[in-house]
């Protein structure tokens, strides 16, 4: 039983929704513990879908009280951040299928981070991304401070941290930080199809591809083409690479069932 999400199997999707509308979404550290958990065993789902509820994807952690009212509260903030949140971050980086996430309204914070995660982020044309943290004296966390710079360079990345101003999705679009701009009312069916589309594809493939291009970012030149040898020869082994090349010889759709 779940408090702060909901989790929804549609087909070969599992759709995890942040349900706090009332809160625009606010993550405590409870939320990203739930998530944690939904993602420890997806029941042979094939992508993943994350959305909020409402009118925002999330606006970030819930600071109501929490560390605020610790007698410590760096130590309280370092312990959620580590036993919470990022542990969360992480298993999302390590899935084995790929991620969509689907934003509307507000992204901000631990929540900018979870969107961007994502391998495709969709935001609706009221979407925006905030790093607000310099306005109250904090600093980027939930691997904003790696991620960032790597989506949309340094001057950028610098720009969303040290300013805190919002990045409407128009502009997240344009420095590519994200992969598509819809309308609202588009949203939810538009996400939802781009990862109906990653289930039906060759799952085990698109695995890899995803550690490939996350150990890519750290990695030399040789290092990488090693890395893609040793995930060509893995994806080779499966039967979607089978089906793939008998689909290709007979002119045909092929049907990939993730094996």
């Amino acid at each position: 039983m779940t408090e702060h999400i909901l989790s929804e199997r549609r087909g070969d999707v599992l759709v995890l929704t942040l349900d706090r509308p009332d809160r625009l979404n606010a993550a405590p550290p409870a939320m990203f513990v739930e998530l944690r958990e939904a993602l420890a065993d997806l029941g042979g789902a094939r992508a993943v879908l994350v959305k909020g509820a409402g009118r925002a994807f999330c606006s970030g952690a819930d600071v109501g009280g929490g560390a605020l009212g610790s007698a410590d509260p760096g130590n309280a903030t370092y312990e959620a951040l580590t036993q919470s949140y990022n542990p969360t971050m992480l298993a999302i980086a390590r899935l084995a299928v790929p991620v969509v996430s689907a934003v509307r309204g507000p992204a901000a914070g631990i929540g900018c981070s979870l969107a961007l995660a994502a391998d495709f982020c969709v935001a609706s044309e009221t979407a925006y991304f905030l790093q607000a943290f310099v306005n109250i004296g904090l600093v980027p966390d939930g691997g904003a401070s790696w991620m960032l710079p790597r989506l949309i360079g340094k001057a950028r990345a610098t720009e969303m941290m040290m300013l805190g101003q919002k990045v409407p999705a128009a502009t997240a679009l344009d420095w590519g930080m994200i992969h598509k701009v819809v309308a609202d009312e588009a949203l939810d069916a538009e996400a939802f199809a781009l990862a109906e589309r990653l289930a039906a594809g060759p799952t085990a493939a698109l695995g890899l591809m995803r550690r490939g291009l996350a150990e890519a970012l750290d990695g030399d030149y040789e290092s990488a083409m090693l890395r893609e040898a040793e995930n060509q020869r893995a994806a080779r082994g499966t039967a979607d690479s089978m089906e793939g090349g008998l689909s290709f010889l007979q002119k045909r759709k092929p049907m990939f069932t993730g094996a």
